[in-house]
C-alpha cells in the first residue's frame, strides 16, 4: 500500500469531545463480543501503559453511541484486513473531500447519540429475559378482560367479574415493570437504529458497506408496530399530558398488554439478533469511517502505514505523540536489529518508547500514523512499562514485573512477528542481577522476528547488547543554574552523566555533591559499575 502523507491545520477537522467519557459503557461491545478471530486484541495491561483511555478520547470522534462502541472495540481488537482497509479508506477520502456529505452523515448519526442507545449491543450479545411461569396465566386474564369488558355492553353485571381481574392484572401488570425497565433502554433505540441504518444505506458512497442489510432492515421493520406501547414507555412523559399517560396506562393494566407484548417482542428478536447485530455493525463501521475522516483532519500531520513483510524492520520518519501538544518529531529507521534507549529521567526516553507503540497499534488499527512516513511490521504489541505493586496480593514491584515479562517470553514464541516495550527492565532488583537478567531476557526477545523497544539508565546493558540492538539515547543541556531537554533522539548510548550536576543544580549541600563526585571516580576508576 502507498503511503499517503499529509498536512491539515488545527482548524480543518473535527474537534476533541468535552463530555466527560463512560469508558463502562463505551466497552460493553467490545468486552461481549467473540474476537477470537481477531489478529491481536490489546491487553489491558498494554492500554494502561499507552495511556488508552486518554488516547481514545483524543482519537474518537464518532457521533453516535453505537459508533463510540465500535470504534473502541476496532482499537482493542485489531483485525488488519488490507481487502477490508483499501475499502474503507475510499469511503474516507470521499468523506474527507465532500465536507456537505460527511455533515449529513454525522446528522443522521446524531440520532443515536443519547445515552440510552449504549445498550443497544444487549439486544443481540446477551440472552433475552425468559417468559415467567406467570405468563400464561396472563393471556388467560387478558382474554378475560377483554370478554367482560365487551359484555358490559350487553349486561351491567359483568362488571362483576371485570373488577378482581382487573385487580389481579394490576399487580401482574407493576410485577413486570421490572422485566420492562430492563429493556426500556434499548428497545426504543433498535427502532432509531434501524431507520439510522436505512437512511444512510441510501448514500452511493455507502453502498459497497450495506451487504445484505436491506434484508435486516425488513426483519426488524416487522416487530415495529409490535414494539410502539414500549417506545411509548420510553419516551411519554416528557412528550404526552399526564392525562393521556394515564389513560394508556390504564388500558395496558386492564387488558395485561405490557408482559404479553414485552415477550412477544423478545421471542421475535431472539431469532434476529444476527439482523440486529448486522445493522449495529453497519451504523458503527460508517461512523467509524466518519470519525477517522475528521481525526485526520485535525491532525497536523499524519501519513498511512505502510506494511513490511520484513517483521524487523521499521521505518517512522518525523513521528510524533499525539496527545503532547507540540511534540518534538524524531526519526528513526532499523532493520534486523532492536532499540535500546538511554538517557536520563525527562529526557524523552519512555515517551518515545509509547510513541512507537502507539503509531503502530493505530497504523494497523485506524490506517493512521503520526508521521511523516510510517513503515511498519504486521505485529501484535506488548509492554512492560508502568508497573506498580499490588499489595492487595501481596506481590512487590519486582514480582509484579517478573510476571509481567513472562508473558512476554511466553508471547515472542507464538508463532506472530511481536514488538515489546520495556521501560527500565527489572529496576526492582539490584544493579548486578538487573544488568545480567535484563540482558539475557532481552536477548531471547528480540529473536525469532521480534523488535524490543527498551529503555535502560544501565550503560553497561547497551555495551553488552551492541551486537543486536541499535544504541540510540536522549540527552539534556546542563550549565550552572539549569537543565533543558531537547527531546531529540540520538545516535550511540548517552556518554555524558548529568545526574549528580543536577542534584547541584537543585541546592543540594556541598558535601553531598562532593561526596558524590569523589564516589563515582572511585568506581569508574575500578571497574566497580561494570560486569
Amino acid at each position: 500500500m502507498k503511503t499517503n502523507q499529509h498536512e491539515y491545520g488545527h482548524q480543518s477537522g473535527g474537534k476533541i469531545k468535552s463530555e466527560p467519557f463512560h469508558f463502562d459503557l463505551v466497552a460493553r461491545y467490545f468486552q461481549k463480543k467473540d474476537n477470537s478471530g481477531a489478529f491481536h486484541i490489546v491487553s489491558d495491561k498494554t492500554c494502561n501503559d499507552l495511556d488508552f483511555n486518554e488516547l481514545f478520547q483524543f482519537l474518537d470522534r464518532t457521533t453516535s453511541r453505537v459508533g463510540q462502541q465500535y470504534l473502541f472495540d476496532k482499537i482493542r481488537a485489531i483485525h488488519h484486513n488490507p481487502v477490508d482497509i483499501e475499502t474503507d479508506e475510499v469511503v474516507i477520502d470521499t468523506l474527507m473531500s465532500n465536507p456537505a456529505t460527511l455533515a449529513e452523515i454525522q446528522k443522521t448519526l446524531d440520532k443515536l447519540g443519547n445515552s440510552e442507545a449504549y445498550y443497544l449491543n444487549s439486544l443481540f450479545q446477551e440472552a433475552h429475559l425468559k417468559p415467567p411461569s406467570w405468563l400464561p396465566f396472563a393471556r388467560i386474564l387478558s382474554f378475560i378482560s377483554v370478554v367482560s369488558v365487551l359484555s358490559l355492553f350487553f349486561s351491567p353485571i359483568a362488571i362483576f367479574i371485570l373488577i378482581p381481574v382487573v385487580i389481579i392484572n394490576l399487580v401482574i401488570h407493576y410485577r413486570n415493570k421490572n422485566n420492562l425497565y430492563y429493556y426500556t433502554d434499548s428497545l426504543p433505540q433498535l427502532i432509531k437504529l434501524k431507520e439510522v441504518a436505512s437512511t444512510l444505506s441510501g448514500h452511493d458512497i455507502l453502498n459497497g458497506m450495506a451487504g445484505n442489510l436491506a434484508d435486516s432492515i425488513r426483519m426488524i421493520d416487522k416487530l415495529k408496530k409490535r414494539m410502539i406501547l414500549i417506545r411509548l414507555e420510553a419516551g411519554m412523559q416528557g412528550d404526552l399530558t399526564s392525562v393521556f399517560w394515564g389513560l394508556v396506562e390504564l388500558v395496558k393494566i386492564v387488558f395485561l398488554i405490557e408482559p404479553i407484548m414485552l415477550f412477544d417482542v423478545l421471542r421475535r428478536l431472539e431469532n434476529k439478533k444476527n439482523h440486529i447485530g448486522n445493522i449495529f455493525r453497519f451504523v458503527g463501521h460508517v461512523d467509524a469511517l466518519a470519525s477517522i475522516a475528521l481525526l485526520r483532519k485535525s491532525l497536523r500531520r499524519y501519513c498511512t502505514p505502510v506494511i513490511t513483510t520484513q517483521s524487523q524492520e521499521l521505518l517512522a520518519k518525523e513521528v510524533y505523540h499525539p496527545l503532547i501538544p507540540g511534540c518534538v518529531d524524531n526519526t528513526l529507521s532499523v532493520s534486523s536489529r532492536s532499540v535500546l534507549l538511554t538517557g536520563s529521567n525527562m529526557s524523552g526516553k519512555t515517551t518515545f518508547i509509547r510513541t512507537i507503540g502507539i503509531n503502530l497499534l493505530i497504523g494497523l488499527a485506524l490506517n493512521t500514523c503520526f508521521a511523516k512516513e510510517f513503515r511498519m511490521p504486521r505485529c501484535r504489541v506488548f509492554s512492560a512499562i508502568r508497573i506498580t505493586d499490588d499489595l492487595l496480593n501481596s506481590k512487590s514491584y519486582y514480582f509484579e514485573e517478573v510476571l509481567t515479562i513472562k508473558g512476554m517470553i511466553a508471547e515472542s514464541r507464538s508463532g506472530d512477528p511481536c514488538l515489546f516495550l520495556l521501560d527500565e527492565i527489572f529496576k526492582g532488583t539490584n544493579t548486578i542481577e538487573r544488568i545480567s537478567a535484563g540482558k539475557a531476557v532481552l536477548s531471547y526477545l528480540s529473536g525469532d522476528n521480534n523488535l524490543v523497544f527498551v529503555s535502560t539508565h544501565d550503560i553497561e546493558l547497551a555495551e553488552l547488547l551492541k551486537s543486536q540492538f541499535d544504541l540510540y539515547h536522549f540527552s539534556e543541556m546542563v550549565d550552572k543554574q539549569t537543565v533543558a531537554f531537547d527531546y531529540k533522539l540520538k545516535n550511540g548510548k548517552l556518554k555524558n552523566r548529568n545526574a549528580i550536576k543536577i542534584l547541584e543544580i537543585n541546592g543540594y549541600p556541598p558535601e553531598i555533591i562532593d561526596e558524590a563526585i569523589t564516589l563515582a571516580r572511585v568506581f569508574d576508576n575500578s571497574g566497580a559499575s561494570k560486569l
